[in-house]
């Protein structure tokens, strides 16, 4: 695998490169590059070699500059892919031709032209991206975008090309998708870069992210009396909240839990997980030390959103656990990030913290992004009649170190 900087290099010099995404997601290899660098012998190229869908990720607002509409309208694609109406360009003939598909990528990214200017349906496919690329999905739409701006930034812009790539999944010569050992050889025997959507995913964190301290109150609560702060994320806008407790700052080990919010279970009392439990025992623990800091995560249902959370719960009605049905929705089993956390506690001055948890991968995510954790304390939960299996599936499947309290 290459670096991240090698990729945007080879960006800017107007060569292809291979993003792969998570085995858990698709597990695929697309070939990719910035639209205005699209010949028709790149066309070829993938069309011969690559052998997928030949297709041109776009920001929003240009699709909307386009008048592209979504192809249908209810998504039902595994991934949400953001398919639009596919289009040709009206001075093409058939549109399906290298020269032809090429041209008409050209049209697309040229900011003179607009929604008149193409047919519809064709045989060029637009897709559309999330704004915050890699960091609200991670998605090759959004990987190859990202792509797009890192290599553009700095340029001066004399082209009047939208930001747009084009890519394309890699098959085998038998038909099959290539996973990584066949993309590795396609890499070598192309001379082509190849990194990952996790590669870039920390790239961009730790080329952008960080976090601003919008506000803070007073909350009373029944665990006693709580200064509430409020964060925003700087490149997505996701908003967080940090419940504290005396002076958090300094070296002195401060008691600490990062909660990944849950809606159901911290708001409505659901029984089917631990975490409105968790959340609860933390504000005593925390309350009767009488110094701490509770971090709120927005990052429900273990990073996947509350839809596809409730869509996971039906799943698991049938007898799927936790970890399978996130992969049968098309997410991977945790796609949790604690790094915000601990950008949120060196705001707020801590420097070494006593963890209420039982995720290892917590700890080692905190320490990983500068937070020493000195000691961990567990937090023990009472198993029910509808939470056993998911608390076993825990243990299993994710190596959490719970306590199981039998019911």
């Amino acid at each position: 695998m290459n670096r991240v900087d090698e990729a945007i290099k080879a960006f800017r010099a107007g060569k292809m490169v291979i993003i792969t995404d998570h085995p858990e997601r698709e597990n695929e290899g697309d070939l990719c590059i910035d639209a205005q660098f699209v010949t028709p012998e790149i066309i070829n190229f993938m069309a011969h070699f690559a052998c997928g869908l030949i297709c041109v990720p776009m920001e929003q607002r240009r699709l909307q500059e386009l008048e592209l509409q979504p192809m249908v309208y209810t998504n039902e694609d595994n991934h949400r892919t953001a398919f639009t109406v596919s289009v040709d360009h009206k001075e093409t003939t058939t549109g399906i031709s290298a020269f032809e598909r090429s041209y008409t990528i050209q049209k697309l990214i040229d900011t003179s032209c607009g929604p008149f200017d193409f047919r519809k349906p064709g045989h060029v496919f637009p897709l559309a991206g999330c704004t915050g690329g890699v960091l609200e999905r991670q998605g090759h739409t959004e990987a190859v975008l990202d792509l797009v701006k890192l290599s553009r930034s700095g340029i001066p812009d004399v082209t009047n090309k939208a930001v747009a790539g084009v890519i394309c999944e890699i098959l085998n010569s038998d038909g099959s998708m290539a996973r990584q050992k066949s993309l590795e050889n396609f890499a070598k025997t192309h001379n082509l870069c190849m990194i990952s959507v996790d590669d870039l995913i920390r790239y961009r964190k730790e080329q952008e992210c960080g976090v601003t301290r919008e506000t803070e109150t007073i909350l009373p609560t029944k665990y006693g009396n709580f200064k509430l702060i409020g964060y925003t994320e700087n490149i997505t806008k996701k908003e967080h909240v940090v419940l504290t407790m005396g002076d958090v700052s300094g070296a002195r080990p401060v008691l600490c839990r990062i909660h990944s919010e849950c809606l159901t279970g911290d708001a409505f009392g659901s029984l089917r997980c631990d975490c409105g439990e968790q959340f609860k025992e933390a504000l005593r623990l925390i309350s009767t030390e009488g110094r701490g800091v509770l971090v709120y995560l927005r990052q429900e249902g273990r990073g996947i959103g509350l839809i596809n959370k409730l869509k996971a719960y039906a799943l698991q009605d049938t007898g799927v656990d936790t970890v399978d049905a996130n992969l049968q929705i098309g997410f991977p089993a945790d796609m949790r990030d604690y790094r915000v956390g601990a950008l949120i506690l060196k705001d707020l001055g801590v420097q070494k913290v006593r963890l209420i948890t039982n995720n290892p991968q917590k700890i080692k995510s905190i320490e990983q992004n500068g937070i020493q954790v000195s000691q961990r304390i567990p937090i023990c939960v009472q198993a029910n009649e509808y939470n056993t299996f998911y608390l076993q599936t825990k243990q299993k499947r994710m190596c959490h170190q719970l306590e199981l309290i039998d019911r």
